[in-house]
Order: C-alpha cells, then structure tokens, then sequence
C-alpha cells in the first residue's frame, strides 16, 4: 500500500498537532496511509536569537521570512528524500480545487509533500525558487500558513482510499465533478418542527431517488 507524507515546516507545531492527531487525519496515520512530520524553522533561526525574520528591503511594514532557515530546513528534509515536493501557501499561487486535491491523492507510489507555513508579513520572494506547488486557498489572507497547511492536508487526505467510511463517500460528494453542489441530505426523524423529509426517498424507488438527486443538485453560481 502506498502512502503519502507530510513534512510540515512551521514555527508553531502546536497549531498543528491536535487537528491531526484526531478523527480522519488520526484514521489515516494509524492505518499507515498518511504519516505527519514537524520541522521546527526556529532551530534553523540566525545568531543567538534563532531570528527567522528580518525587515524588507525598501522600506514597509512588518517582517519577511529569510532565505537561509528556509532554505536550510528544506534542504535537510530533501537530504533524506531529494524527491521530495514542496508546496507553500501564497496568494500569488494556484486557486486550490478539488480536482487538484484529487491528484495529489492519487498515489501509485509512495509521495512526500513539505509545506512551508509561512509567517509575519511574507516571505522573501527567493523562497519561491525552490517551491515546486504555489498553493491559493482564495482571495483573503491569514495570519500564517498553519490554517491553509491543514486544509490542504485534510482534501487530500480524505480522499485517499480506505480514509473515508464508504465507498463512494469522496465521490459523490460537492465538487467532486466541477463545481456541483451535493444534493440535499436527510436524516431521522421524518418530521422535525414541521419541516418534513421529501417522500420520495422514503419510497424505496432508487431509480426515482437518483432522478431526485440529479435534479436538486445544484451548480455553483459564477
């Protein structure tokens, strides 16, 4: 069984650990299809201070993320696997999508992925010449790159086989062909404050049930 491998380099790991030691991320580590590893940027810091950070060239607020502890943490991790992939959280990069997260699940082979969590004001522009993904999550900005780390690891994560409960749970699903929205979905009980299940499904009718489905599906407005 193939698996994929996280290395996420980060000043704050314990961001980070809580979410993926629980539910889908902590099925997936314990049945050996993901594993999590931590890269402390501090320890590759400068001077006495361990400074990561220094201020931009040209004058402006806040602090940019310096080339050397970058580039020496990626480069000790690419010292025991050089096939190894980096991603990093920018808004100059891709718009993530849930085709993209499909193709960095699919695994023939064993993958590696490091994600540079990005911090301060930015980074210097000379980080991104050793970046092999560019990842947008969309057109706002976070305080650093532990939140879209998460988010990129857990879309694709989920859609490796054996992570998710069903079969088709990662299939038919929103997104999953464009930009569809998933049919409506219903649970006990029927009848709750008035609000009732549609009888259709009730009616055991599963070619009716799929017409159903098909029609209420909805497409994303652009």
């Amino acid at each position: 069984m193939s698996k994929i491998k996280f290395t996420i380099i980060t000043l704050f790991q314990e961001a980070l650990e809580p979410y993926l030691n629980t539910s889908m991320m902590w099925k997936a580590k314990d049945k050996g299809i993901a594993e999590f590893d931590f890269v402390n940027l501090r320890e590759y810091g400068l001077g006495p201070h361990k400074s990561v950070d220094d201020t931009p060239y040209g004058g402006g607020d806040g602090m940019l993320l310096r080339c050397e502890p970058v580039f020496n943490a990626i480069e000790d991790v690419k010292k025991k696997d050089p096939k190894a992939e980096v991603i990093v959280p920018t808004p100059a990069g891709k718009l993530w999508t849930q085709e993209m997260a499909q193709q960095f699940a699919d695994v023939a082979e064993d993958k590696h992925y490091i994600i540079l969590c990005p911090h301060y004001e930015g980074y210097d522009e000379r980080i991104l010449s050793i970046v092999d993904h560019k990842i947008c999550l969309g057109p706002y900005v976070l305080t650093g790159g532990e939140i879209p780390a998460l988010a990129i690891i857990d879309s694709i994560v989920r859609l490796i086989p054996g992570v998710l409960g069903g079969e088709t749970s990662a299939i038919v699903e929103s997104f999953s062909d464009g930009d569809n929205i998933e049919y409506p979905q219903y649970t006990k009980p029927y009848d709750f404050r008035g609000m009732t299940v549609p009888d259709i499904l009730l009616s055991g009718n599963h070619g009716e049930i799929a017409k159903w489905r098909a029609k209420n599906s909805k497409n994303l407005q652009k």
